[in-house]
């Protein structure tokens, strides 16, 4: 028995309809990431060093309003990487390209969409590179300020030299300097695979000290002040916030349109970031009270041999995650400069570029080192542009011309929440560029 299907094109339905361009379909080979896949690379990307950075963050708002604002932060975080990854997707439809990173989208929302945004296309591509560059390299900062941390307090507990937090900075060049000359990605995975395992490692050793040494509730702050409050966003921000790494996993996917809905990859991804944040931030100002650290580890006690292999084990993670994350700007910025050479001297100009980037951020390092205002500062001023004020601003251009919803409603949401990005930018600098000049 033969079967004969025939499909008619109603008035319903157009040719372009039927005939709708699928990215997914046009992806290279390469592109076979599972949705397991990639639930498991955001979650590798979401728990970086934020999440030892949380206890700090609940300190500056206080135990109440902290769990409160880490929903609210991660309810945020999460709505605009939403709108960020469905507007680039949509648009791949539109201009039938089979994916875009993060700059593309930006530029060719501009590029395409209404005639008197078309010629902030450039712009638009040069603010998303550079926000991606600096806030890579802000975390840069970060990670070497905490490796240097980690070791100091190993090495004074063993009268090791009495050298300042600024010396150990410097001592990562020794390490740093022949692991960033490393150009390729694929020879960083076992790196990678091997710190993955080494930071869950830490984060369960350091979440046994917070359970052992845990207070009363009264002994800590509900609540605090509204620039406790600010500095709060921007240091959660800076620990939750990952749309820089969103587009090149959903890139990756072999069926992307699982990366959203609900349940999607991202919803289920940071719904455990959130949760596990709010839990770690919790546990670790109730434990440790106002005198907790930038990073957990550092709370931790000084002469047990099981608190010093954490603190160890975390500067080793930070020391090869540096490599990943400075992958990034490098890129960014090789690729605007390359063709500035001749061919034949790339290879020596990467190696240059290579070395005075990791020389940058290790003086960087040196000269302010202060982990909870590199992360407030990293966080008001690159994550709140990067992760909050473009996406909004895309999703409106992109439907500028379209559907904004009845009343248009989208309009007024994305207003709401630039504004909110916009105070979390001017007041985060203030308050951190105060702290700064109060503590150096």
């Amino acid at each position: 028995m033969v079967f004969i299907f025939r499909t008619e094109i109603t008035d319903n339905d157009t040719k372009e309809e039927i005939n709708r361009y699928v990215p997914a379909d046009h992806r290279p080979r390469e592109s076979n990431t599972s949705s397991f896949g990639a639930l498991a690379h955001l979650l590798k990307a979401s728990l970086s060093s934020g999440v030892l950075a949380m206890p700090v963050a609940f300190k500056n708002a206080g135990l109440v309003t902290g769990i409160i604002g880490t929903i609210f932060v991660g309810l945020i975080c999460v709505h605009v990487t939403h709108i960020f990854v469905k507007t680039s997707q949509a648009l791949c439809v539109d201009i039938k390209r089979p994916c875009l990173g993060y700059s593309e989208t930006c530029y060719s929302v501009f590029k395409n969409g209404p005639k008197s945004a078309q010629k902030f296309a450039s712009l638009a591509r040069f603010l998303a590179d550079c926000s991606l560059a600096v806030t890579h390299l802000g975390a840069c900062c970060v990670y070497i300020v905490v490796v240097a941390e980690c070791f100091k307090q190993v090495s004074d507990e063993y009268c090791g030299p009495s050298w300042s937090v600024s010396t150990f900075c410097a001592l990562t060049l020794i390490v740093l300097i022949p692991l960033t000359q490393i150009t390729k990605l694929k020879y960083l995975v076992p790196f990678s695979t091997f710190a993955n395992f080494v930071w869950l490692t830490s984060i369960c050793i350091s979440l046994y000290y917070c359970l052992r040494k845990s207070q009363p509730l009264s002994k800590r702050n509900l609540s605090t002040s509204f620039s406790g409050f600010v500095n709060f966003i921007s240091t959660s921000l800076f620990a939750m916030e990952g749309i820089g790494v969103v587009m090149p996993i959903e890139n990756e996917m072999l069926k992307p349109n699982q990366f959203l809905g609900c349940p999607g990859v991202l919803t289920i991804a940071m719904s455990a970031v959130v949760a596990l944040f709010a839990f770690v931030g919790f546990t670790g100002y109730l434990s440790f009270g106002e005198d907790v650290r930038g990073s957990l580890t550092l709370n931790l006690p000084h002469d047990e041999i099981l608190a010093q292999v954490a603190k160890i084990l975390v500067a080793c993670v930070m020391l090869l995650s540096y490599a990943l994350i400075f992958y990034v700007p490098l890129e960014i910025l090789w690729k605007r400069i390359q063709n500035k050479f001749h061919e034949n001297n790339h290879r020596i100009c990467v190696a240059c570029i290579r070395l005075a980037g990791t020389v940058f951020t290790v003086g960087l390092a040196c000269a302010i080192p202060r982990l909870e205002l590199f992360m407030e500062l990293v966080g008001a001023v690159c994550l709140s542009i990067l992760g909050i004020t473009f996406p909004v601003i895309i999703e409106t251009v992109f439907l500028w011309d379209k559907d904004m919803g009845k009343w248009k409603w989208i309009l007024w949401k994305n207003t709401f929440i630039l504004l909110f990005s916009i105070l979390v930018l001017i007041s985060g600098i203030s308050c951190s560029i105060k702290t700064l000049f109060e503590k150096l």
